[in-house]
Formats: structure tokens, sequence, C-alpha cells
């Protein structure tokens, strides 16, 4: 950690050489890549110095070639641009180049570009901190007063699923130091569960995945007959209350009914108690108060191409907030699209052994393919260790492609689609416990059969 904090500062020592030159950002539109966003754009306000930003999917041909038309002689890549780093210093090799990732490293050994990267100190970026947390430690470094900023940080971490009911890497719970010295998190044990800030209680039990209740889990019966087993007082005005409503008492009972309807059924039963971080800025029943729940927002923000929205609801502004509220329900109605879609098209998954295919052609948006998959990782349809692979077109003739593990990934799913990649062509990401590809739609047909024999390989090597 000391090495890595070492090359932080010598990074921020070679930011102030430039002494304030206008800066480029590019940045993934996924939780992580939003709060990033945020950590840096009030950052660079904070120095005075002017800036231009623009969130993408990837980082393509088409995105770089966009970038070489504009004149700034300073660019920062956030989230991504690991895997891209001889065509990057190629492309730019006459400006200041930062990239500031946790993903896995091209096998490059870069001469100019300034690489913020915690691989490159043996640290695992999948695991052990986001890239909102090396962009807040960068920021901190720049300036102390930023250290207000830790609460964001935090976000991208649980984002990209580095929260463990609690944060096990000391440079994530570094910053929660930080975040909770700054007064802006208070972290309680209670319910581990979705939506306990704004869903009824009867659909956070029916939609609850991790943990999964037996006959609860995706029944809207199912959850109000047990409401009902327990004794709750769950109602208001006829209405069920929200989670976050029910006195200490309901609580107790719902906490115990859940943990002996899991007996026998689960390894730990009574999980569903765990550490809850709670933003003290943000309203009782905001949607932006559970921490897990506003990384559900800026995700909806940057899926359905409002990032904007999810950026300014980081720096708190009340209109962009209200705005990405809005945009939440929206975005829901569209998971809650896709996971029919997937449920009535069951008979078409392809599910071979130890992996599951999920072709949704321009049935699932692009944007939500990697979404879906990660719902469903956490269902218990499929059983621990299998690979979930799903597809979706995209509006220009690729297929977005996403990969995602049942339970903690046993193999490199970055490695994995690596292999197909090479094969077929196309671009990939993403690291060890989620990765990513794009591929030509006229290549899908080889596309699934080499995904099928390097499927078929690894379970027979397992």
């Amino acid at each position: 950690m000391e090495n890595f904090l070492s090359g932080v500062k010598d990074a921020v020592s070679r930011f102030r050489e430039l002494k304030g030159k206008p800066v480029r950002i590019i940045s993934h539109l996924d939780a992580d890549g939003l709060s990033s966003s945020a950590i840096i754009t009030r950052a660079l306000t904070r120095e005075g110095i002017s800036f231009a930003l623009s969130t993408v999917r990837q980082l393509d041909d088409y995105v770089l070639d966009e970038i070489t038309r504009e004149n700034y002689p300073v660019i920062i890549f956030l989230d991504l641009g690991s895997g891209s780093l001889s065509k990057i210093e190629k492309i730019f090799h006459d400006r200041e180049v930062f990239v500031i990732d946790h993903h896995n490293l091209e096998d490059y050994k870069h001469k100019k570009i300034i690489l913020l990267n915690p691989h490159v100190y043996g640290i695992d970026g999948g695991k052990e901190i986001s890239c909102s947390g090396i962009t807040y430690l960068f920021s901190k470094a720049l300036n102390s007063i930023n250290l207000d900023m830790a609460h964001i940080a935090l976000l991208g971490a649980i984002g990209d699923m580095q929260e463990q009911n609690g944060f096990p890497s000391e440079l994530n719970r570094f910053i929660l130091d930080d975040a909770i010295y700054s007064d802006k998190v208070e972290v309680r044990i209670g319910l581990r569960m979705f939506g306990m800030q704004t869903r009824s209680i009867n659909k956070v039990l029916e939609y609850t995945t991790d943990p999964f209740i037996p006959g609860v889990t995706g029944s809207d019966e199912g959850a109000r007959r047990f409401i009902d087993e327990l004794g709750i007082n769950a109602k208001i005005d006829g209405k069920y209350k929200k989670l976050v409503q029910l006195s200490h008492d309901d609580l107790k009972k719902l906490v115990t009914g859940i943990i002996l309807r899991r007996l026998g059924s689960e390894e730990n039963p009574d999980d569903v108690l765990g550490k809850i971080y709670l933003l003290k800025e943000e309203k009782d029943e905001s949607p932006m108060r559970d921490a897990k729940e506003f990384t559900t927002l800026l995700n909806a923000c940057g899926r359905m191409n409002k990032s904007a929205f999810g950026i300014g609801s980081c720096l708190n502004d009340k209109l962009l907030k209200k705005e990405a509220i809005q945009l939440l329900s929206d975005y829901k109605r569209e998971i809650i699209n896709a996971l029919n879609w997937f449920h009535s098209h069951r008979k078409e998954i392809i599910e071979g052994d130890g992996y599951v295919i999920i072709n949704a052609g321009d049935q699932v948006k692009d944007t939500l393919i990697g979404t879906l998959a990660s719902i469903i990782s956490k269902s218990n349809i499929y059983g621990k260790n299998t690979v979930l692979l799903s597809m979706a077109y995209t509006l220009d003739g690729q297929i977005k492609v996403s990969v995602r593990s049942v339970g903690e990934a046993k193999r490199d799913l970055k490695a994995l689609i690596s292999n197909v990649v090479e094969k077929v062509g196309g671009i990939c990401g993403g690291h060890k416990y989620a990765a990513g590809a794009l591929v030509s739609q006229d290549k899908e047909e080889i596309f699934l059969k080499e995904v099928k024999e390097q499927f078929t390989k690894l379970i027979l090597e397992a």
C-alpha cells in the first residue's frame, strides 16, 4: 500500500508540473466511472483548471480519433485505458497523458504515459481498489480539501462489487476511514437487502436475490404470506410500509423469520445481517441515502445515456438529483423488461456444462445486458462457479458481450474472453471478476462456436 500511495504522489507531482493547462477527461460510464468523474471534476474546479469531460461505453478507435481532433494538451483517462496503452502513447505522443485505472494491464512498458494503476504495484485492482478510489487518492494528494469526497469513492468500490459485508482490502478501508472522519458516511449493521430506503417491504422481499429467501424471492404471494406469518405491522393506511419504516420490534421479527426460513438451504443463513453505508447528507427515504442504492442510480444514469445526472448527483446538484431519481424509475422498468424476456425465453438459452450463454440479440438494450447477467448470477438460478456470457446487439452493428460468474470467479473471466476475441476479432476489457467485449454482428456464429469450445475446454481442464 505504501508503494502505491508513493506512486500516487509521484503522479500528482507530474500533474503539478503542467501548471494548470486545460484537461480533457474521458471516463467509463458505469458507477465507478461516474463517481471518478465527479471526484476529478470537483478537484480540478477547486484548482481553477479548465476541463472538458466525456463518458464512453468503451475506448475504441472512434473515441480515440475524436480526441485527436481536439487540441487539449493534457488528457486523463478514467476507469479505462490500461488495455490500450501502446495505442494511446502512439496516438497522443505529443500530449501529456494520465491513465487512472484499476483494470488489468496490457503487457507493455510505457515510457511517457503517467500510469496510475494498482496492478503495477502488485495490488489486485479488481478486488482491492476501484478507479474512483484511485482518483480520490490522487485528488486528496493534490489538495487535502478533497478529503470531503471520500464517500464518492466508496460508491465506485461498491458499484464494482468490492464491498463484501465490509471492505476486505486495506486501501478501501483507508478510504472508508476518511469518509467517516469527514462525517459523510455512517456505517450501521442491519438487513443487507436492496431497497430498504425506497421500496415497500413486500417488494423488497419479493425481489431480493442476495440473500435468496426460499418461497419468498420471486413470489409476490409468497412475500405477502411471509409478512403475515411473522405478524409484522407492515401497513399504513392499507399500503405496505417501506422497510426503513418498520419498528425495531418488527424488524427483529423479520430478521429472525428470514434466518429461520433460510436454515438448511444456505451455508450462512444469518448473513442477511451486514454493514449498511448511509450517506449522512441525504434525507431519510432518499434513494441516495443508502450507498448501495446510490450506485444503482449511477449505473442507471450511465446505462440510459444521462451521465451528467449521475455526476451531478454525486456533487449534490439538487436539479440533477431530481432528474436522476426519475431516470432510475425508467431504468428499473427496463431491467424488469429484460428479466421478463429472460424468463420467457429460457428454452432458447444455451445451458452447457458449467456455462450459460444468453444471446438476447435486439431484445435487450446493449447497455443493460451486463446488468441482466449480474442479476442472474445472484439469483440462484444456476449453480456456483457457472460462467454466464450474455450478448446483445448495439445500434452500430456490434455485439456487446458481458461475462460474469455465479459466486466468486474461480476462472479469469478477462483471460477467457480475451482468448475468444483474439481469434474472432474485436475488443475486450474488464478483469478477472467481470469482463466484456465488442465483436461484429457478422461474426456472431463464429464467436458463439469459439465461446462454446473455450468453455468446454475450461470445464474439462478444471
